[in-house]
């Protein structure tokens, strides 16, 4: 059997596995809580493995591993290091339990709604509902981008092909997500969890002993330099450029803790106990796949070059605008380190990674879009009508997507670092303060909301699109050489979450404070514990 025949039948059987999953779970969805949150009471492993899985797609394991293990080579390791600790563990354990019985006690079944009753305001659940809808689409379309580049090298697909693979990932996440809802997105998650941990470690094995070990990998990486990377970086500690390798680390890192569809994993565990073994867990899975991936993409010079100078690699790397594509890095390298045989663990690997993260975001999408925006508005809406239309607007979601997907000009990182920034720039503090601050103002977290998208927003048309009215501006910030990349979408988002922290508490110092009974009855869940 040839190596594309061998992964045809794996992904069949996936896809068998998948499907019969949603089948399953779909007898024991009775209710719109048990499709939005599994009933409350998801257990310590599909949570961890469900929050894993959501945090790390294609996105990572193509995309950003290829970008960040290009710019800051072997130090890219950082990232995935900081994915771990102040992406997985830390939030386990500062906002786990507390989201839990806050949001239990409130009712609150997303986020928006969380705002609407801590806050006592509609006006922020409306606005937040919009915010998670419309910044969660490019999020979707940059892991859609991430599965048809892998799979257009595997099977030589042509022009149209990735087209296609994106059309049938987006008919394959939704069937098994609009069966089963919640738990069967929990129960499919921890299945492609496994496939990720021993995806990973075998590719990250297989990538250095290809170089002949990870001391002479290292040897090479250090004798490669270009006109931004001086010889000597790539293999060091902390690579050629710490201060926007810190970017990166805050931006994939902290957002955690204002995203929806992570946060809402807290909404669904069962107890305590689940948090604190679901920390552990999620927090060795993270270093594992997260860890993995980085430390794979900072070898891509090894296998990749651009002009024949700036790599010692073979496989030829396009340029687009004197840039190079990133997104191609990592496909060129596995198709280079893995026998023909492993390349179909990989293509399994990836789907999984992206298919966990795909049906967390169109079931957050739909569920707050239902939820928040058409639910107040309808009446005599029961139970039977929010789960059919949260099953439509999972058609509408991803349809919207996969059309920004298959724009050919689409970069997955790009796309992702938008979404990330706007999404936790406008979520990150209110959602923060809210749990612990009891004087947190509604001002305040409108001000959060409006400033966070703001930026992200601005950044883009400024910088990212080819907008001749912007382009002085553009120049300008150029001019300026400054050593924090100015013009970079990740450093935008970044800026955003640290933005979202302060501007919470300045601006509840000196607007009205929220009503007293309102808070004390949103705090009363946590003091009685």
């Amino acid at each position: 059997m040839g190596s594309q025949a061998a992964t045809f039948v794996i992904l069949a059987i996936y896809v068998a596995i998948m499907v019969s999953i949603g089948l399953y779970m779909s007898r024991r969805t009775k209710s719109s809580e048990d499709f939005m949150l599994g009933g409350r009471s998801v257990g310590s492993w599909l949570t961890a493995f469900s929050y894993g899985t959501t945090y790390f797609s294609a996105v990572v394991f193509i995309g950003y591993a290829g970008q960040f293990g290009w710019m800051y080579g072997a130090s890219a390791t950082w990232v995935g290091i900081g994915n771990a600790i102040i992406g997985s563990l830390i939030p386990f354990f500062l906002i786990g339990k507390r989201t839990r019985l806050m949001t239990n006690h409130l009712g609150a079944k997303t986020m928006p709604e969380y705002f609407e009753h801590r806050f006592d305001s509609k006006g922020l659940k409306t606005a937040s509902a919009l915010i998670v809808f419309i910044f969660l689409i490019p999020y979707t379309a940059s892991v859609y981008n991430g599965l048809s580049r892998l799979f257009g090298m595997v099977f030589d697909l042509g022009e149209n092909g990735g087209t296609i693979i994106i059309i049938a990932m987006a008919v394959l996440s939704a069937i098994y997500v609009t069966l089963g809802g919640y738990k069967a997105t929990a129960l499919n998650d921890f299945f492609q969890g496994i496939i990720m941990l021993i995806g990973i470690g075998t590719v990250v094995a297989l990538t250095v002993q290809k170089k002949d070990g990870l001391s002479a990998a290292l040897d090479a990486l250090n004798t490669i330099s270009d006109s931004k990377t001086e010889t000597g970086t790539l293999g060091s500690l902390f690579g050629p450029d710490p201060i926007n390798l810190l970017g990166v680390v805050i931006l994939t890192s902290l957002g955690t803790w204002g995203l929806p569809q992570m946060v809402q994993k807290f909404y669904a565990i069962k107890d305590e106990q689940a948090i604190k073994k679901g920390a552990i867990i999620s927090t060795f899975f993270a270093i594992v796949v997260a860890g993995g991936s980085y430390f794979m993409g900072g070898f891509v010079r090894l296998y990749c070059t651009t002009d024949g100078k700036d790599g010692l690699g073979s496989a030829m790397i396009e340029k687009v605008n004197d840039k190079p594509v990133y997104d191609t890095m990592v496909p060129a390298l596995i198709h280079q380190a893995l026998p023909n045989l492993l390349i179909g663990l990989v293509v399994v690997l990836v789907l999984s990674a992206s298919l966990s993260t795909l049906s967390s975001l169109v079931l957050t999408s739909s569920s707050t879009l239902t939820n928040d925006l058409i639910k107040p508005r309808i009446k005599n809406f029961d139970d039977k009508h929010q789960v059919m239309f949260m099953r439509i607007f999972i058609a509408v979601f991803l349809v919207i997507s996969v059309l920004i997907a298959c724009h050919k000009n689409a970069s997955i990182s790009t796309l992702m670092s938008y979404s990330w920034g706007a999404l936790s720039g406008a979520f990150l503090g209110p959602f923060l303060y809210g749990l612990f601050m009891k004087k947190a103002s509604k001002a305040a977290v409108a001000a959060s909301m409006i400033t966070g998208v703001g930026i992200s927003v601005t950044h883009m048309l400024l910088f990212s699109f080819n907008i001749e009215a912007f382009s002085g501006i553009k120049q300008a910030v150029i001019d300026l050489n400054c050593p924090l990349q100015l013009l970079s979408p990740i450093n935008a988002g970044a800026f955003a979450m640290i933005v979202s922290l302060l501007i919470v508490p300045i601006v509840s110092s000196f607007t009205k404070a929220p009503d007293k009974k309102i808070v004390d009855n949103a705090f009363s869940s946590l003091s009685a514990k």
